[in-house]
């Protein structure tokens, strides 16, 4: 039952929750903010409606802008001549799946076949095909990621509940004016058929739209295709670059005045509710797998017995860990981890700090293991970590994780962590991305017990009335070859 809980919960974790969480708050593979001063981008999904379409095609018209529309493959297949339309007047046309739908419910298979037969109603009408993508509700699955040479997903940086009838033109043109910026994507609906929406929400949004391109016109904003957005975007990003590396003299002076603004730098209230949301879902992984420690009162790692199956790993002293053997399987606590991370002001600090802790942490693992007669069958400490230059000092070998799905899965889990705990945030993936690979990291438990018990000998592990008898199973089950 618990193996059956564990794969559930690894399955649901990597295949949704953590996918969602990394394209929604740190971008991974999505676009959903432009860099443009100027340029903002307008998105429209669900349609074609045939009732509401045209008038907002009319209404871009008017305009002299242009805009992205996210089509739902079934109401393009009802209204092509809504289609020829949008791609006759310089729009752009992205997938919204066949049928709106949420990833998390489908098979990887049944997400690849909605967009093909999309992107191929879309080929028949216009003659062109379209790698833009956006899945409904923004929400992407784990293998949406293995499709990115194939589709650009683009999510959105402002949405405004027009899909709800009751928010009103007044209140809608107030929320979307606080967003008016170049850079911006607005995420808007053209139909109001699907699930929890109203059917005449856009005519709201059309009265609201209408102000909105009448103050961009003032403000010399204007909105552009998602695709003119990325190309944009790309080459301003490239021009920074330039100038940065052109600028190489003021560099020291340059980090002075970046590390004075990290140090002045206070945590945001998103990332704040962020950090909440995943110390909530660490609780509940805790409590399904019963997570030890050895220390209660202020645990640095957490642990649990399991079996281990992989390849066979030599470790420090000559041991090899083979498939079978039991392994103890080590969890950082998150909520240290970014409190540490709060404190210390550079990646340096972080780490003196994390060497500390670890240097606490292994003795009273290794006590705890000398002192628990249930754990002397374990044959060495276990993990996946992204930090792993350094574990050595301790005693630990570093190994590759054979390539596949857990490999990838790790990745992107750990990632997602270090964006959160990391000094540096986001911008440390960004600049060492080729660095930030996870390793199996593992030591034997003999190791641990000659190294970290308080008298560096095994002879805590038995007890005065032990029988010469037990002393012998006893030291068989800590081999060491």
């Amino acid at each position: 039952m618990e193996t059956l809980l564990l794969w559930l919960f690894y399955a649901s974790t990597l295949y949704a929750f953590i996918p969602g969480l990394i394209t929604r708050i740190f971008g991974f593979r999505v676009f959903r903010h432009g860099a443009s001063d100027k340029y903002y981008a307008l998105t429209f999904d669900d349609g074609p409606d045939p009732k509401y379409t045209p008038m907002l095609l009319d209404l871009l018209k008017r305009f002299e802008v242009k805009a992205t529309f996210f089509v739902v493959g079934s109401n393009a297949e009802k209204h092509p001549e809504l289609i020829k339309r949008m791609h006759d007047e310089g729009h752009l046309i992205g997938i919204h799946n066949y049928v709106h739908k949420t990833n998390w419910l489908m098979f990887p298979a049944t997400v690849k076949k909605q967009i093909q037969r999309t992107n191929k109603i879309i080929e028949e009408v216009t003659g062109h095909c379209t790698n833009y993508y956006r899945p409904p509700w923004g929400i992407v699955n784990l293998f949406d990621f293995t499709n990115r040479n194939e589709t650009q997903i683009v999510l959105w940086s402002a949405m405004f509940s027009d899909w709800r009838e009751r928010v009103g033109a007044d209140k809608l043109t107030k929320r979307m004016l606080k967003k008016l910026r170049g850079g911006e994507i607005f995420l808007l609906h053209d139909c109001g058929a699907t699930l929890g929406a109203n059917s005449d929400a856009p005519a709201e949004m059309l009265m609201a739209l209408e102000r909105i391109l009448e103050e961009a016109e003032r403000r010399g904003l204007k909105s552009i295709r998602i695709d003119e957005m990325i190309e944009n975007t790309e080459a301003i990003l490239a021009a920074r670059k330039k100038t940065k590396g052109t600028s190489a003299k003021a560099t020291d002076k340059t980090t002075d005045k970046v590390s004075a603004k990290r140090r002045k730098k206070k945590i945001s209230r998103f990332k704040k509710m962020i950090v909440a949301l995943w110390l909530l879902w660490e609780k509940l992984f805790h409590v399904i797998f019963q997570l030890k420690s050895a220390n209660k009162e202020d645990a640095f790692l957490h642990f649990r017995i399991r079996t281990y199956h992989g390849d066979n790993v030599i470790m420090t002293g000559g041991t090899e860990l083979v498939s079978g053997d039991r392994i103890m399987e080590l969890h950082f606590d998150n909520k240290k981890l970014f409190e540490i991370s709060s404190r210390s002001r550079t990646p340096v600090q972080l780490a003196i700090k994390m060497i500390r802790k670890m240097d606490t942490a292994l003795p009273e693992l290794a006590s705890y293991v000398v002192n628990h007669p249930e754990l002397h069958d374990v044959k060495a400490l276990y993990g996946v970590s992204m930090i792993n230059r350094g574990p050595e000092q301790f005693g630990f070998t570093i190994a590759d994780l054979p390539k596949g799905w857990f490999a990838s899965s790790s990745r992107i889990y750990l990632k997602l962590l270090m964006s959160v705990i990391h000094p540096e945030g986001s911008s440390r993936l960004k600049e060492n991305a080729e660095e930030l690979v996870p390793k199996l990291i593992v030591m034997p438990i003999e190791y641990l017990v000659t190294h970290y018990s308080e008298d560096g000998s095994h002879h805590r592990l038995m007890k005065k009335e032990q029988t010469e008898e037990d002393e012998t199973v006893l030291s068989s089950t800590l081999p060491c070859r």
